[in-house]
């Protein structure tokens, strides 16, 4: 059976303009990337106007294809308030290796600097600047032999990603293959002045004494057999003890007394006991920098972790990152980054998390569903107050 043509696109189908009338300033400085080999003055498509179209295609349910996204630039609408020009879709296709995605990284640090903490409280206010990292496949297609993984038949690239969980936004990426070391990248990544929380994953002596060298903190799982020197116990007190803490000890080392990766730092290891699905019990090992966090607040900061992996599942089953419009390394982190600006975007629209009710009501009003009153009163009607994050 034949599968059916689309209609046209046409310029009342396309709305929600004015957001992007807020973000063409900062794309601006996009404007001169990839143009040093234009000698001869005839480049009709530009970064920031890339970037702009593909913020389009994810903010509006009828652009599914790199084929629509060419078929808009027709429209007069589109390059009346995006200052695009008709573009044929070779240069769209070319446009995803010619324009150097690292850039993107820089708008999407900007647009994270703007943000504010959805969270407040004593909280909030102990465990600001707490930083998830954490890495994600996005599968890919065997055509895309730089995207190593298991065999030739699977490949796949991998999104290390910094997630500030109070302002519950994306603060920094990189894309690589999907073969690659997760700790390597964060020690390429590392800035000063966060808390990074951590998982099992990247337990290295190494990296987080490379966390603590760069100003930074940290509470991160290491292995229950773990070697470390012991200064004392202490004592546990009601709220630690309910929230499941069995153990809170401060160190002198993290490693064997006579070990060449011996990290030497006062640190602290807090037990933290669980159960599991499948109703066993689970101690959690969880070593930090932080001796003047209470107890329960270094268990909380590492539960607060899961947070990045709510950010994944978002990225990828609502904003639709796992369907790719480039092949290239390049193309795959342009498309990837514009996503997590496509989010950072909502958060400072409406001043909350993103989520797929809030989602399909700005989609709702961008395909012309929707009014824009009746997009501002579903966000007057959501909750002002996570209900993670409690006032203390």
């Amino acid at each position: 059976m034949a599968r059916t043509k689309r209609p046209p696109l046409k310029g009342r189908d396309l709305k929600g303009f004015k957001y992007f009338k807020l973000l063409v300033p900062l794309l601006e400085k996009l404007h001169p990337v990839g143009t040093a080999r234009d000698k001869a003055g005839n480049r009709r498509l530009f970064f920031d106007q890339y970037t702009a179209l593909l913020l389009l295609y994810f903010f509006n349910p009828i652009v599914v294809s790199l084929r629509a996204l060419q078929q808009a630039t027709k429209l007069g609408k589109v390059q009346r308030l995006l200052g695009v020009p008709r573009t044929s879709l070779g240069a769209l296709s070319e446009a995803s290796g010619v324009f150097a995605a690292e850039p993107l990284r820089q708008v999407i640090q900007e647009l994270a600097g703007r943000a504010v903490p959805l969270h407040h409280g004593n909280e909030a206010v102990a465990l600001r600047n707490l930083c998830a990292v954490d890495g994600t496949i996005l599968q890919g297609l065997p055509q895309m032999v730089w995207a190593l993984w298991m065999d030739e038949q699977h490949r796949a690239a991998k999104l290390h990603l910094h997630f500030d969980i109070l302002k519950g936004v994306p603060v920094d990426a990189t894309l690589t293959p999907a073969a690659c070391s997760e700790p390597a990248q964060l020690l390429a990544m590392l800035q000063p002045q966060r808390f990074y929380v951590l998982d099992r994953g990247y337990a290295s002596y190494q990296l987080f004494g490379a966390i603590l060298q760069a100003g930074s903190s940290l509470v991160g799982r290491v292995q229950d057999n773990t070697a470390f020197g012991l200064v004392e116990d202490r004592p546990l007190t009601p709220a630690a003890r309910a929230a499941g803490i069995v153990r809170d000890a401060v160190l002198n080392r993290l490693g064997t007394l006579y070990g060449l990766e011996t990290l030497r730092h006062p640190l602290r290891l807090v037990i933290v006991r669980r159960t599991k699905a499948d109703g066993t019990p689970e101690d959690l090992w969880l070593v930090t920098d932080r001796l003047d966090l209470a107890a329960e607040l270094v268990a909380l900061a590492y539960r607060y972790r899961w947070t990045i992996e709510l950010f994944f599942r978002w990225l990828k089953c609502v904003l639709g990152c796992q369907h790719l419009l480039a092949l290239n390394a390049n193309g795959v982190a342009i498309q990837v980054y514009v996503a997590l600006i496509a989010s950072l975007l909502i958060v400072l629209w409406t001043g909350r998390k993103p989520t797929r009710r809030t989602w399909e009501m700005i989609q709702f009003y961008l395909s012309g569903w929707a009014t824009l009153e009746e997009l501002e009163e579903h966000l007057q009607s959501l909750e002002t107050q996570s209900p993670q994050i409690k006032n203390s």
